[in-house]
């Protein structure tokens, strides 16, 4: 069954193709059809990632999948949240958001410096879908005073996970996927898709 892939981030896109690599899922990212992204105007995750997927499979002429997703620090009120993309501004960088988020936190407390990345994932069967598939994740985690590893992409580099004593960016993918916020989405996305 084709699928568009309601996403041009390519750090998205692998982690995408790589948790659903099981299913019988051939999953096309919208780019090969041309599909502009859409305006993400919504005041939510679960909002945004809805006019995404419908965007795209009204464009595709196919199911669609689409995710918002982003970090949300206590001590800044949820922000980035929903703005995590485009955090320090017009042409924002992962480099430029993260050194923002870290200027933001300099006078934080280390138990100040909570948060969490939260993933909304939508499957539609169509554009006028009533009752899109809606999935949540959530990935509890400290924010770092500096960068550290190479692995994955946006603020990776400086979600510290506890439980594992390193940031995001020092997880291999795979065991970055089981335990991820999209990770966990998927997963959820997964079992109500085989039902």
């Amino acid at each position: 069954m084709k699928v568009t892939l309601a996403s041009s981030n390519k750090g998205k896109l692998a982690e995408f193709q790589q948790l659903l690599s099981g299913l019988n899922f051939d999953v096309v990212p919208q780019s090969e059809f041309k599909v502009p992204d859409a305006i993400e105007n919504g005041l939510s995750f679960v909002e945004n990632a809805i006019i995404k997927a419908r965007h795209a499979s009204k464009l595709t002429g196919l199911p669609a999948i689409a995710d918002d997703s982003g970090l949300e620090v206590d001590i800044l009120n949820g922000a980035p949240g929903i703005y995590s993309s485009r955090f320090s501004g017009e042409n924002a960088t992962d480099e430029k958001n993260n050194q923002r988020l870290l200027s933001l936190l300099q006078e934080a407390e280390e138990n100040e410096r909570t948060g969490r990345f939260q993933c909304l994932l939508v499957y539609m069967r169509h554009p006028e879908d009533p009752t899109p598939i809606i999935c949540q994740g959530t990935w509890e985690g400290l924010i770092t005073l500096s960068p550290e590893g190479e692995n994955g992409f946006g603020y990776d580099p400086l979600f510290y996970i506890p439980e594992f004593d390193c940031t995001s960016a020092q997880l291999e993918k795979t065991q970055k996927n089981k335990v991820s916020h999209r990770g966990k989405a998927m997963a959820q996305l997964l079992e109500k898709l085989s039902r």
